[in-house]
Formats: structure tokens, sequence, C-alpha cells
């Protein structure tokens, strides 16, 4: 069951929380949820290189709140803010709504899934050795205080004929345990022999321990439920 459910949709509801914040009927929900997957598609477009995690937008009836995870969030605002105000307004533009531009830094993205494999991506574009790239990866995260990682890495590896799947694990990745801060990444190389698919889980601890996450990221984990005490009597 854990290798065949996405780890992030898997605990929505249970530990973590949705990455589009809001309630709507049922005539408008599937205009908003276009809406949100235009802004997603145009931000990361827009920011390429940019290292971005994850997009969280948040709906009220006047505006629209969207908060962009970046491990260079300088590129994002730009010089004095000129270039988060052009983003504003590129935005308002193309969903015709009042919106707002929040940027979060993601503090250690060595230990972000989604960033690790657009890096990974990134250096096979760049002609790369693969089983290096994984290897390399796996290292980063682990020094990083990630306490397991699993890489994932599916297509013509090393310009081969014939498609093949090739995995490296280090570490814990408990996908079953629903406690367990498992989060997961995926990214496309385009290289000349076709497109690599990259997976990545990362094991980022336990959800009920006292430390938070990195980035702020993530909801306040629920408190498990005690069982009330009985007294004997007499």
């Amino acid at each position: 069951m854990g290798q065949k459910i996405r780890p992030t949709g898997f605990r929505v509801g249970i530990m973590i929380d949705t990455l589009s914040r809001w309630y709507a009927t049922k005539a408008d929900f599937s205009d908003l949820l276009i809406e949100d997957a235009q802004i997603r598609r145009y931000v990361k477009k827009r920011y390429p290189r940019s290292g971005i995690a994850r997009t969280i937008i948040e709906r009220t009836r006047e505006k629209v709140t969207v908060y962009i995870h970046s491990a260079r969030v300088g590129m994002i605002i730009g010089k004095k803010g000129q270039e988060i105000d052009k983003l504003t307004k590129n935005l308002e533009d193309l969903v015709h709504r009042h919106i707002e531009v929040k940027t979060i830094e993601v503090n250690r993205p060595e230990i972000d899934p989604q960033l690790v494999a657009e890096d990974i991506a990134e250096q096979l574009e760049k002609r790369a050795s693969f089983r290096r790239t994984m290897k390399q990866a796996i290292q980063r995260s682990m020094e990083n205080g990630a306490k397991g990682i699993r890489v994932q890495l599916s297509g013509r590896l090393g310009g081969s004929e014939m498609a093949r799947c090739e995995k490296a694990m280090e570490g814990s990745i408990p996908l079953s345990t629903l406690r367990a801060k498992i989060e997961y990444g995926f990214a496309e190389a385009s290289t000349a022999q076709g497109n690599i698919g990259i997976k990545v889980w990362i094991n980022n601890g336990d959800y009920l321990a006292p430390e938070e996450s990195n980035d702020g990221a993530h909801a306040e984990a629920r408190k498990v439920p005690q069982k009330p005490t009985r007294r004997r009597k007499g």
C-alpha cells in the first residue's frame, strides 16, 4: 500500500494541510481550481531556477493570497521589490482578481524533496552521470539531518536503448506510518534521448516530535488523544 500511494496525499487531512486553502460552492469550485493551477504554472514558468518548493493559495471574498516557498527568495522579490510587484500585476491580469504575493524562504533546500528532485534533473540535463548525481543528492540530504531518503530515476538512463528504473536508498522511509514526516517530490529532466522522471522521498522525522518544520510549511501536528483514566472504587 505504501508504495502505491503518494505520501503527501496519503497524509492530507491527517497530518498536513492542503496546498489550496479555501472553500467554494459546487458551481464555483472547478473555476477556482483551474485558477489555482494557472497561478502555480505561471509562477513556476516565470522563475524556473529560483528553487520553488511549493505554492500555497488562500482565498477570501476580497483577495487571493499566494505564498511562495522558495530557496532563492531574492530572485522573486527583486531589487527594491520591483520583481514581486510585476509578478503581482501579471497574476492579477491572469485571473482578474486582487492578489497579494508573499514569499517564505526554505532554509534547508537539501532536505526538501521537490528541490532535490529539481536539482537532480538540472544535473542530468547537463549530461552528468546519473549514479554519481543520485549518490551526491543522498549524501547531502543525510548530512543535513534527513532520517532517510529514497531516489528513483526512470527513463533512458545513460542514453541506453531500453528505458529502465534505478533506485537508491539510505536511512528509513516508513511509508505506511502516518505520523512519519515523509515528503515527496517529482521532476522531469529533458535530455537528448528523452525525458527522465525523478521521484524523491525524504523522511524528516516525526510530525508529533516537539521540533518544528524548517520552513513552517506544515500545519501543527495534531495532539494524540489521551485515553481517559478510570479510578477504582474503594
